[in-house]
């Protein structure tokens, strides 16, 4: 299993656009990637509907994780995504 720890960068967390970009994102990765909140909440990350449940904020620390195999250039590459800020067009 490989994973990741990020801080969330967008100014108005992971709500509307940055959820549905990360999420897309996270579709056409190919892997299976998993989300986790500091609460111990865990979802499919490639589910808008499941990121936008969470209700990540700015700042807010997440953990990226699968057990596919190759994924650690994914869950960089997904952790430098969530680290910009994401809601500007």
């Amino acid at each position: 299993m490989s994973s990741t720890t990020v801080v969330i960068g967008s100014r108005v967390g992971l709500h509307a656009r940055p959820a549905s970009v990360f999420a897309h994102a996270v579709a056409e990765c190919g892997i299976t990637v998993m989300l986790t909140d500091a609460a111990g909440s865990t979802i499919n990350a490639g589910s808008i509907l499941g990121v936008l449940a969470m209700g990540i904020s700015y700042q807010d620390v997440i953990t990226l994780s699968s057990d596919d195999e190759g994924s650690e250039p994914v869950l960089a590459s997904l952790a430098e995504l969530l680290g910009r800020e994401l809601d500007k067009p």
